[in-house]
């Protein structure tokens, strides 16, 4: 992707979270991972973060690192491409007696973010906006402390391939295609691109992590908060809909 592509992408998308942002979107906010996954609850994949510092890349409106904060992490910062997002989290965080550290930005930007400094970095269903996945799994990686964890939901890429009518389930798309394409999302235009579960491994991989957890199980009561119960559903007794990974710097 080059330059003029990212900047149109980047603008489209700010466009997109700058007006809508992901209040309605009750199933992408820690302690849920997404729609129809199994929750934090359940999986605790981040164990004690009493006395931890924390990133989240694509902090939304700030409710993830809420719950966190409730959980006595003794840092926590937060990255986003939307200005509105930012203002948000910071309302969120600070009416809930949270000093957090907020940065309006591009996760594949330089943005001033303090190396070998963080415990945990995680991604609640924002990872897969990156337009540079590579680039931002090295950045990631160069902000945490050696055996840090960097934990992060998204759309599972089978689901993304894979359409449901009438009782049957058909590929729509191969699953090899990772191009970037607009979509419609909550009635406005978005640009994303879906990747093979591969890549997400073999950039992990490459940027210095191990993978600890893949986690595709699903969970009927997290579909519930999406509204969207019989067709979802049914696709989710099939496929996987969405893909959290738990992954270890070395």
């Amino acid at each position: 992707m080059n330059k003029t592509d990212i900047s149109n992408t980047h603008h489209t998308n700010k466009i997109y979270w700058d007006e809508n942002g992901n209040d309605f979107l009750g199933a992408i906010v820690l302690p849920y991972y997404g729609c129809n996954t199994l929750t934090e609850n359940e999986l605790n994949l981040f164990g004690d973060v009493a006395g931890k510092k924390l990133l989240d890349i694509g902090c939304g409106n700030g409710e993830s690192l809420k719950y966190h904060g409730n959980n006595k992490a003794a840092e926590l910062w937060g990255l986003d491409i939307s200005k509105n997002q930012i203002e948000k989290a910071a309302k969120c965080l600070s009416e809930s007696g949270y000093a957090a550290k907020l940065i309006c930005g591009a996760m594949e930007d330089e943005c001033g973010l303090p190396i070998d400094y963080f415990d945990y970095i995680y991604s609640i269903y924002a990872i897969g906006w990156t337009t540079d996945l590579q680039g931002t799994f090295n950045k990631v990686a160069s902000y945490l402390k050696k055996g840090g964890m960097f934990i992060f939901s998204w759309s599972h890429h089978i689901h993304m391939c894979v359409a449901f009518e009438d009782g049957k389930a058909f590929f729509k798309n191969s699953y090899f295609d990772e191009t970037w394409s607009e979509r419609e999302l909550d009635g406005k235009n978005i640009l994303l691109c879906s990747r093979r579960i591969s890549t997400y491994v073999n950039a992990l991989a490459k940027a210095g992590f191990v993978i600890e957890q893949l986690i595709e199980q699903t969970n009927d009561e997290t579909l519930q908060l999406t509204g969207e119960l019989n067709d979802l559903k049914k696709k989710s007794q099939m496929v996987p809909l969405t893909a959290v990974f738990k992954a270890r710097k070395l």
